[in-house]
């Protein structure tokens, strides 16, 4: 894509704010609209210089070169960042913790809790054997209404799937890292306690942040747990289920379905084994497509663009500590 040639606001205490990459960088130039967005927001935007007090991150930036950028420039006080995972980001962040950081975490709610619906319905209700079927066949299905859900995480996302999973009368609990109860929900209980709550559950969504602590979090022994006629639903980051676990309790039919957005690998490679499963639905990590995130990203650059300009607290901020 190609820079956009808007004409940036001319106030003399317009926010300095670089968006990466810039054009001449390895790969394509950030689309407009992250240009545009900043200058909504009240920013100047232009080359990295002295002036810069921002970043935003628009595309593949390699992070050495963003540490190496920092680290030459002090003045660059706050870092926007273009996803809700920042994994990414995870080692340049710690080494500039001193500067603020914020990512997309929430920004991509309603898309991505709307996927989140749209497979546990397929799941239950078998729709990708049903759809695929050449005959007329057997009953096969399970009602959302009336269920008992189990949500990992308690970002926007989880909350916002929350919200949706209530319209069928469903009995939620919410797994976080924090022991505060999400109001929401029926019940909030914290990781530590999540083995206590999917033997009961008959739709288990993963919606956290993939961290040190998460990682492998849906693991053999957990899946044990599950009911026979459970499915397990994942649009957070393929490394919080165990892969080769998973498969597994497919086979062997300790599992009524998953439904997966992410995978480990990612992307998962053509021949493997899951491609084939007949009780895993798998979208290649299309739950939040350009299209649907566009108007969310514009809006939460140029809303922070906006606050830093203000002395305000931004959106999305990270949590170092936590990882995300």
């Amino acid at each position: 894509m190609t820079s956009t040639t808007t004409a940036a606001p001319q106030r003399a205490d317009a926010p300095q704010i670089a968006v990466l990459p810039r054009p001449g960088d390895d790969g394509d130039a950030p689309p407009d609209y992250f240009i545009e967005s900043v200058h909504d927001g009240g920013g100047l935007t232009g080359a990295v210089s002295d002036e810069t007090g921002g970043l935003v991150i628009a595309g593949r930036v390699d992070v050495d070169d963003l540490s190496r950028l920092l680290t030459g420039r002090p003045g660059i006080g706050w870092i926007q960042l273009p996803s809700a995972g920042i994994e990414r980001y995870a080692d340049v962040i710690a080494a500039h913790r001193d500067r603020t950081w914020t990512s997309a975490k929430g920004a991509y709610a309603p898309p991505v809790a709307e996927h989140i619906l749209a497979l546990t319905l397929a799941s239950l209700r078998r729709l990708p054997q049903l759809a695929a079927t050449k005959t007329w066949g057997p009953e096969v299905g399970s009602p959302l209404y009336g269920s008992k859900v189990v949500i990992v995480g308690a970002g926007g996302i989880g909350v916002e799937a929350v919200r949706l999973f209530r319209a069928f009368n469903t009995d939620i609990t919410v797994v976080r890292r924090r022991q505060e109860p999400v109001a929401s929900a029926d019940r909030t209980v914290t990781t530590a306690e999540l083995d206590t709550v999917l033997p009961d559950a008959d739709v288990v969504v993963i919606a956290a942040a993939l961290t040190e602590g998460t990682e492998g979090l849906m693991g053999a022994e957990q899946l044990a747990l599950l009911k026979p006629s459970s499915v397990l639903v994942n649009i957070a980051r393929g490394k919080l289920v165990d892969t080769e676990a998973l498969l597994a309790a497919l086979r062997g039919e300790r599992l009524a379905g998953a439904a997966l957005d992410v995978t480990e690998p990612e992307p998962l490679p053509d021949g493997h084994p899951l491609w084939d499963e007949p009780r895993c639905l798998i979208t290649p990590h299309t739950a939040d497509t350009e299209a649907m995130v566009r108007p969310l990203i514009s809006a939460r650059i140029r809303e922070n663009v906006r606050r830093w300009a203000a002395g305000e607290e931004l959106e999305g901020l990270v949590d170092v500590e936590a990882g995300y």
